[in-house]
Order: C-alpha cells, then structure tokens, then sequence
C-alpha cells in the first residue's frame, strides 16, 4: 500500500490588503468615528428641552401657589400668564417650545392689594 502524500504548500488564511487600500479603510473608519462623535454630542446638547421641562430656580421658603390668570392669543403670537406677587403684577410671555420669553411687572397693581 502506497505511502499516503503530504503537501507542504499552504494557502494563506488572510489575504492582506494593499497599502494603498488599507489607508483608504483607515481614513474611513477614521472618518466614521468622527462623524459618530460629532453626531452623538450634538444630539445630547438639543435634547435638553425634552429631557429637562420645568429648569425651575431653587425655591425659597415662600410658596406663591395661586393660579396665573392666562391670556391665550391667536396662532402665531405669544401667549402670556399673569399673577400678583404682592402688591406687584407679573405678566410673564412665552412662545411656544422656544426657550425664550419676557417678564414685566406692574409694581403696586390695585388688583393685587387685597
């Protein structure tokens, strides 16, 4: 019976990459990475709204619960609050989900003197 053969050639397992390909993969991961770092900063900076609705002052010991007497406007103009604090009238105006608004206050309002 004949003896059984071995080969010696091996095939490679990997192939390998040409350098130029293999820097063309590199810069892409790289460039990957960035975009998803860039991209997952962003997105926590714009959620603040969503995640954090009342961003409300420390309170005092004072605690001024009285509804707010709302003046609702049409679409397209801000509506507006109001509500004494003391002898003083506090209008307060918002705009929708912007974060920005306006304060005014009437010191010594008649309405607010009881």
């Amino acid at each position: 019976m004949p003896a059984a053969r071995k080969t010696t050639a091996t095939e490679p397992s990997v192939t390998t990459l040409h350098p130029a390909a293999h820097a063309v993969r590199t810069r892409r991961l790289a460039l990957g990475g960035a975009i998803a770092a860039t991209l997952a900063l962003t997105l926590a900076g714009c959620g603040d709204k969503v995640t954090e609705p009342f961003k409300d002052a420390p309170r005092s010991g004072k605690d001024n619960g009285a509804p707010m007497d709302l003046i609702r406007m049409a679409d397209g103009f801000s509506n507006l609050g109001s509500k004494c604090d003391g002898p003083n009238r506090v209008y307060v105006v918002y705009h929708g989900d912007n974060n920005y608004g306006s304060l005014a206050v009437v010191p010594n309002d008649p309405r607010c003197t009881k």
